[in-house]
């Protein structure tokens, strides 16, 4: 399932290089151009958080956090993959939040978002992606904190939420995450 979700995910990204025939190698069609792989070093040295440090490390028992517990379902292209586990949403009123996706006792996801900054983790894939701003929303997860919080999802993104059951939707990538919290 998660090798078929790092595709998904990033299919977008290294399609261009399948097309050309590899890193490196001319299009034959256009002129030769930089290329893909010093853009990438061009961009990482410019400001691509992906280098970048990790955030510190949180523990949700200081004061000022707010958690919820529950139970959630991952579904991507339209429900045809699916995916149970356990999430976990923590929120101070700083604007810090925390986000985890697991199946016990395996976490698929580990979310963050602190001081302008964003970070995902993938521990099964052991990826770590993060950045600057606003997170992208491809990263729908990263988006649960802040319309649990009461803002609205950015444009593109839908939020529904009845009291108990919850569901935030990105229909142009064809992804959704719903569920309820016990505590």
């Amino acid at each position: 399932m998660l090798d078929y979700f790092w595709e998904y995910m990033f299919k977008d990204f290294f399609r261009g290089a399948r097309r050309r025939g590899g890193w490196g190698q001319p299009n034959r069609a256009r002129p030769m151009t930089l290329g893909a792989p010093p853009l990438l070093l061009l961009v990482a040295a410019t400001g691509c958080g992906t280098l970048s440090p990790p955030l510190p490390p949180v523990n949700l028992n200081d004061p000022g956090w707010t958690v919820h517990e529950g139970q959630a379902v991952w579904s991507m292209k339209h429900g045809k993959r699916e995916l149970a586990g356990e999430v976990l949403v923590a929120t101070r009123i700083d604007g810090d939040a925390f986000v985890q996706f697991a199946k016990t006792p395996f976490p698929f996801l580990i979310g963050r978002l602190s001081q302008g900054r964003w970070e995902v983790q993938f521990p099964a894939r052991n990826r770590r992606y993060s950045g600057p701003g606003a997170p992208p929303q491809r990263l729908i997860w990263l988006y649960l904190p802040r319309v649990l919080a009461g803002q609205p999802a950015p444009a593109g993104l839908s939020w529904r939420h009845d009291g108990h059951q919850w569901r935030l939707e990105n229909p142009s990538a064809a992804e959704s995450v719903e569920g309820y919290f016990t505590r």
